[in-house]
């Protein structure tokens, strides 16, 4: 190619980079992420136009907006709908709650617009066939409905498995329907859901790839794992569908992740944050009271379900885990599989450690995405020397997201200590208020705990120059990722 070619393309670049560092003033938002962007597009010629049109801020407004008059339409039924489950299990003032308890609560209730319900049962599970089992059999006993959500629906063992018993139950009569994410399952040929739907299962992609209506983005992705079964018996966690959360692939070793099993009232509030997504992809309105059965006490346990994503107030997951973090009186434990947080996370970490809070951070020490691993290593130093305790588990991929505070309460869920899952994805988080769950989730934690590797300030200092530009590359991207 001429000289003239290449000069036309770089004017041409320039020009873009300049009206795109223009929009990034003039819109504003957090000024790490601004400046990462505003260098991502000078240092990166072409590529960094390309990596803004597919991660930037510009198609997000337009989904968020179609996500919020879409809610709209239905608000108003499904409320009734879900009020009419939960009402005679609100516990927002039970006398039994604690402080800080109180304190979350009105946080969560405040961003997250739903109640801590009591009367529920929590089976906590952390092995994966453990997990696909109870939900097999779940599915085995369903009645009238089957709704599944999921971020990754791989065709292997595991999803064919899935599949074929979704498919068995449709043919029984059974309503199954099933929402994935576009992206997350991208590799999932359309085949696959097109067998599904001739065989009556009702299968949906949320906001699907496309060139039109500026589809191809992948922001606002549905990062959400769920499950309801007759609007009885409900599965939320980190745990998606795909023979390698079974451990069943070699590259990452045994795959760990955390899953939830709820019976009672907020299996409704699950069943409310189906019925919304599944609307906002197919239009197909779910806002009946057979989909909402009013049920008894299944157990003694509180439990509030906080769905977040940019459709709603801002930075849910943020402030609720800001809030938690900050509330703290004795510990903190937090397990998380992508670590990179925000200079306002770093610092209510490094405030409690200082408090005297114990603050243990858990992350897998081989990651499937090492980047990101290295951008969390570049955290370590400065939390070290607050006296935060990090750990690497050595013994394959930890995906489970789990805080517990205290000893007495705790947060399990789908969202990742990140700037994607705190302000772009759509994510569910449990919060569990009772002492007995968050004391099974410490034990857990504490065995993982002590089968990793403490992570100490020598060996940071010992990194070479190579680990050295590695982690501060990462952190440069840290409000990218």
């Amino acid at each position: 190619m001429t000289p003239t070619f290449w000069t036309t393309l770089s004017i041409i670049n320039y020009i873009a980079v300049a009206a795109v560092i223009l929009r990034i003033l003039i819109r504003g938002r957090e000024p790490r992420g601004m400046m990462a962007w505003i260098l991502a597009l000078l240092l990166l010629p072409v590529i960094g136009l390309i990596l803004y049109g597919l991660i930037g801020h510009p198609p997000i407004q337009q989904k968020v907006r179609k996500r919020q008059r879409r809610r709209r339409m239905i608000a108003n039924d499904l409320t009734q709908h879900s009020n009419a489950a939960l009402s005679r299990h609100d516990v927002m003032d039970d006398a039994e709650l604690e402080g800080p308890q109180r304190s979350l609560i009105r946080v969560a209730t405040r961003l997250g617009g739903t109640v801590v319900t009591g009367g529920n049962d929590v089976e906590i599970y952390h092995d994966a066939e453990a997990v696909f089992l109870a939900i097999s059999l779940a599915i085995e006993a369903a009645q009238e409905h089957v709704h599944m959500q999921y971020y990754i629906f791989a065709n292997d063992q595991t999803g064919r498995a899935i599949r074929d018993l979704l498919v068995r139950k449709a043919r029984e009569g059974v309503e199954v329907r099933l929402l994935l994410d576009a992206v997350g399952s991208w590799r999932l040929r359309r085949s696959f859901t097109r067998q599904m739907r001739r065989e009556g299962v009702k299968a949906a992609y949320f906001l699907p790839w496309g060139l039109t209506e500026r589809r191809f983005h992948v922001n606002c992705r549905n990062h959400r794992k769920l499950v309801v079964v007759d609007g009885r018996t409900g599965f939320t966690g980190s745990q998606n569908i795909g023979d390698e959360y079974l451990g069943r692939r070699r590259k990452y070793g045994p795959w760990r992740d955390t899953h939830l099993r709820l019976r009672g009232p907020s299996v409704a509030q699950l069943q409310e944050v189906f019925v919304e997504d599944w609307y906002f992809a197919t239009r197909e309105n779910l806002t009946e009271d057979r989909y909402f059965p009013i049920v008894g006490a299944a157990g003694p346990l509180r439990v509030q379900l906080v769905p977040s994503g940019p459709d709603r107030r801002p930075d849910v997951m943020h402030q609720l885990l800001f809030a938690a973090v900050s509330d703290a009186h004795h510990a903190v434990a937090l397990s998380t599989p992508y670590f990179v947080p925000d200079r306002a996370m770093v610092l209510a970490l490094k405030s409690a450690a200082y408090r005297g809070v114990r603050v243990r951070l858990l992350i897998p020490s081989d990651s499937d995405h090492r980047f990101v691993l290295w951008a969390a290593r570049s955290y370590y130093a400065e939390l070290i020397e607050a006296g935060v305790e990090i750990y690497e588990y050595d013994g394959g991929m930890l995906h489970s997201k789990v805080v517990v505070i205290d000893r007495r309460w705790a947060m399990v869920g789908s969202a990742n200590m990140d700037e994607r899952s705190f302000r772009l994805n759509f994510e569910l988080t449990s919060v569990l208020y009772d002492v007995g769950p968050a004391q099974q989730l410490l034990a857990d934690f504490d065995d993982l705990r002590v089968r990793s590797r403490r992570v100490l300030m020598g060996d940071i200092r010992s990194w070479n120059m190579r680990q050295d530009i590695l982690a501060g590359a990462a952190r440069l991207a840290a409000p990218l990722l």
